[in-house]
C-alpha cells in the first residue's frame, strides 16, 4: 500500500478493506467508537429494510452484510470524520427521502447541497 492508504497496483483490495488504515494519534478513526459505527450500520439496516423487505433470516443476514460492507468501504475511504458522515449521508438520504415521500406523506426533502452540516451523525 502507498502512504495514503489506498491499494497499490497488484495488491489485494479485499485485504486492504479488511485492514483499516493505521490509527495514529491524529487519525480520526481512533476517535470513532465501534459502538458508533454499529449504530450507523443499524440505521442503514432500517433504511434498507424499508426498500428491500425481507422476512427470512437469510435475507436479513444478506442485508446486514451489505450494510457492514458499505460502512467499511466508506470508513476506509473517508479522509476525516466529517467526510465519513457526509459520504454515508449522500448515499442514504436519497433512499430515506423516497420513504418519506410516499404517496400521502408530505415531508420536505432535506437540502443536500448544504456542505456546512453533516446530516448523518452519531447521537
Amino acid at each position: 500500500m502507498d502512504a495514503d492508504s489506498r491499494p497499490t497496483q497488484g495488491s489485494d483490495p479485499a485485504a486492504a478493506a479488511a485492514d483499516p488504515p493505521s490509527t495514529g494519534a491524529g487519525d480520526w478513526r481512533a476517535q470513532l467508537q465501534p459502538e458508533a459505527r454499529s449504530r450507523i450500520v443499524e440505521r442503514m439496516m432500517e433504511t434498507l429494510k424499508t426498500h428491500l423487505p425481507v422476512s427470512e433470516p437469510e435475507g436479513l443476514n444478506e442485508l446486514q452484510k451489505i450494510a457492514v460492507r458499505f460502512e467499511q468501504n466508506i470508513y476506509t475511504e473517508a479522509t476525516n470524520q466529517s467526510d465519513y458522515f457526509w459520504k454515508i449521508s449522500l448515499k442514504m438520504l436519497p433512499m430515506e427521502s423516497k420513504t418519506q415521500q410516499a404517496p400521502g406523506n408530505a415531508h420536505v426533502i432535506p437540502n443536500q447541497n448544504n456542505s456546512d452540516k453533516v446530516p448523518y451523525t452519531v447521537n
